[in-house]
């Protein structure tokens, strides 16, 4: 009988089986293989941070394994800048802890106090910058804590121990440094250039959706706190970039004033857009009118240009497109027998789609040269501007400052000998935390992860670590423990959870004599669930309105920067003053957007209402400052141009009925005086250029009328009266 044989495989299936096995790699390596990834890496930093600190006898291995894991983020550009950083914080915070125990040696009350008003103002800047570089004033706080307290007993040993805290800290830092930018490295400038790619097609089908309704209101709100969080992220992610040593980086610094450009020239289309689709909606509301016949074919030139991927080409095809189809529609509506406050309405919008027109090539143009690597004429860099509410500023330093001293005060005439354990810690998440929008929140995902830590770290060192001979079995001992809270850190919604378990875990950390002592692990691990939950009640007693973006404070700080705007204050005229003025007034939505969550409500959703009128406002009336300021000699249009500025300037202070009726009376007479000046232009010797700036004023005061209108019930006044 003929024995069987064993089918064959053929070279093609073969190739098969493999691509299908590269694709199901390729696919685990973006997704969860870059959650292990980063869980290994930080591994490999935290173990030999502590197999150093071992070499070197430190005092604390853990403080330097702990670092690690404070340092554990997605790309090396964001370690080596939070390194830099929480390096400056610690020498400066160490300076601090080394005067205040000179100008107070045992005298507790005095050194209570001046460490109170040490970390109070080190939260308030913290809270008042809001970027990378406020996580030094958040270092040099705690850094000071953790310095004094324990000095307190034995001020001799102040600077001992200040020495030891930077070498700890310093081997963290250098351990993460090296790990994250050599072993299967994520550079930062690489996510920047997706961030901008991804911002790019993110507008573009936003403005399709809007030019075809496909959006709700609330969903057009929603996507501005968005876009605003965008503008932010960009600005961070730029920031860290430039911290990187590789390829990608050099890139991103020769890009770098392409990068502040492309913030920029979007937050110009995206108010241009808001502000041209709003006046449509608002003819849209009234039915069909002529008006609105002749501009349906103006909106499809737009809308037909963003349908498909745009060109620089197309977008200057389009442009043309659309300065023959507003001629031709203007002599036809010429000839049509419409009322003059509708062709106010369509002059207007013909200045609007002109001038998106103008800002969606310039993106375009700022995009493609980021994207391609072209060269680009791009003026000085207009930094992107953090802006936070003075009330905030000054309650995150008050309440630190105030529960410090309480805590402080507390712990020194306790009994308890981990008392002071509870206050650092109580004393280190008052100060984190009042950069956080949800502070309370943030604070519930630590204490979750500290009691998720308790009970592994008990099994991690009382079943486990105790059977450890050599440092080899000690990290087999230790790091599935440490990886379980690594990997909840790799997701960004459980963050707070894994952050809470690392760091507890890595508190147990053993030192160079290993010394198990049940009391002690107790005492340490109920300081640490103390200390977070008076950090916790801290924010709930002390001025618990006063948190990052709260509505309550974002909106009042809206109306502050539009006052300035129309003040001439936004740091300047022309187009850095509106640059200026965006920076402030985006940063402010992209605060209100991390405290409203993923799902804004009623209340949120009329504050971003509220900001997208008044960047309407801030940037005709910066445009109208700036033709008035250029205007030569007296004249009746310039003066009637100051004065409605004057009143709604002084609306804006007051936002009284009254000042709102008189703002809106100075629009209708400074409407009339420019018109007038039109029409007798020739005559009066009125150059190109300046009919130009007028046109553009009639467009600009038809625009803040309007937006009044708005503020005003439904009925009341004329809505075409301009």
């Amino acid at each position: 009988m003929p024995t069987a044989t064993a089918p064959s495989i053929t070279p093609a299936a073969w190739r098969r089986a493999t691509d299908a096995l590269a694709h199901a790699l390729k696919d685990w390596r973006a997704s969860e293989g870059e959650r292990w990834i980063y869980v290994g890496k930080t591994l490999v930093a935290a173990f030999a941070a502590l197999w150093l600190a071992y070499r070197l006898g430190l005092d604390s291995p853990s403080t330097a394994m702990t670092t690690t894991v404070i340092l554990a983020l997605p790309s090396s550009g964001m370690v080596l800048e939070k390194s830099f950083y929480r390096f400056c914080g610690t020498l400066l915070g160490c300076t601090a802890a080394l005067c205040l125990i000179g100008f107070f040696p045992q005298q507790p009350v005095l050194l209570f106090a001046g460490l109170a008003l040490w970390v109070g103002l080190c939260t308030s800047g913290a809270a008042l910058h809001r970027n990378a570089q406020s996580y030094v004033y958040v270092l040099s706080g705690y850094t000071a804590c953790m310095i004094v307290l324990p000095a307190i007993e034995q001020p001799t040993q102040v600077f001992a121990l200040a020495v030891t805290r930077v070498a700890e800290v310093s081997l963290g830092i250098i351990c993460s440094a090296v790990v994250s930018s050599v072993l299967l490295p994520r550079h930062q400038g690489t996510q920047v250039m997706r961030a901008v790619q991804a911002r790019y097609g993110k507008f573009l089908g936003f403005c399709q959706d809007v030019l075809q309704q496909k959006l709700t209101p609330a969903q057009v709100e929603t996507t501005h706190l968005q876009f605003a969080a965008d503008v932010a992220a960009l600005e961070n992610g730029r920031s860290a970039a430039l911290f990187e040593v590789s390829d990608a980086v050099g890139h991103v610094r020769a890009q770098n004033r392409k990068l502040h450009a492309f913030n920029a020239s979007f937050m110009t289309a995206l108010t241009t857009f808001y502000t041209f689709h709003r006046l449509v909606d608002r003819l849209q509301r009234q039915g069909e009118t002529q008006v609105m016949a002749q501009c349906a074919p103006l909106l499809a030139i737009i809308a037909e240009a963003l349908q498909n991927t745009p060109s620089q080409d197309s977008l200057d095809t389009m442009q043309l497109h659309l300065q023959a189809a507003l001629a031709q529609a203007r002599s036809e509506l010429e000839a049509l027998p419409v009322e003059h406050a509708q062709r106010i309405d369509f002059e207007t919008l013909c200045e609007l789609l002109e001038r998106f027109a103008r800002d969606i090539s310039r993106f375009h143009e700022v995009y493609f040269s980021l994207a391609h690597d072209t060269p680009l004429e791009v003026s000085a860099p207009l930094a992107y501007a953090p802006k936070t509410p003075s009330a905030l500023v000054l309650a995150s330093g008050a309440r630190s400052a105030i529960s410090l001293a309480l805590l402080a005060l507390g712990a020194y005439f306790l009994a308890w000998p981990y008392a002071s354990t509870a206050m650092l810690m109580a004393a280190v998440f008052c100060a984190l935390a009042s950069s956080s929008p949800r502070p309370i929140m943030m604070i519930r995902q630590v204490l979750n992860g500290f009691f998720l830590a308790f009970p592994l770290s008990l099994v991690c060192v009382y079943f486990v670590m105790v059977h450890a001979d050599g440092f080899p079995m000690l990290v087999l001992a230790f790091a599935p423990f440490l990886a379980i809270g690594l990997y909840f850190m790799s997701n960004p919604a459980q963050l707070g959870l894994g952050l809470g378990v690392s760091t507890f875990i890595t508190q147990m950390a053993p030192t160079n004599i290993m010394h198990i002592d049940g009391a002690a692990f107790l005492n340490t691990g109920m300081a640490l669930i103390v200390g977070l939950l008076l950090a916790a009640v801290v924010f709930a007693v002390l001025l618990p309105e006063h948190t990052m973006g709260h509505k309550d404070h974002v909106g009042p700080a809206l109306w502050r920067e539009a006052l300035r705007a129309c003040k001439a204050k936004a740091g300047g005229r022309g187009e850095s003053g509106k640059h200026r003025f965006d920076n402030r007034m985006r940063d402010l939505l992209s605060q209100l957007n991390a405290a409203a969550g993923p799902a804004p409500g009623e209340a949120t959703r009329t504050v971003v209402r509220q900001a997208l009128m008044l960047l309407e406002i801030g940037h005709s009336a910066i445009e109208l400052r700036e033709l008035v300021a250029s205007a030569q000699g007296p004249g009746a249009a310039r003066e009637a141009l100051a004065r409605c500025l004057d009143s709604i300037t002084a609306w804006l202070r007051t936002r009284g009925e009254a000042e709102l009726q008189a703002a809106r009376q100075a629009c209708l007479t400074a409407g009339a005086c420019v018109r007038e000046a039109l029409a007798g232009g020739a005559a009066a010797g009125l150059t190109p250029e300046r009919s130009v700036r007028l046109q553009t004023a009639l467009a600009d005061l038809h625009s803040i009328y309007t937006s009044l209108q708005d503020t005003m019930a439904p009925g009341a006044g004329e809505l075409h009266a301009a």
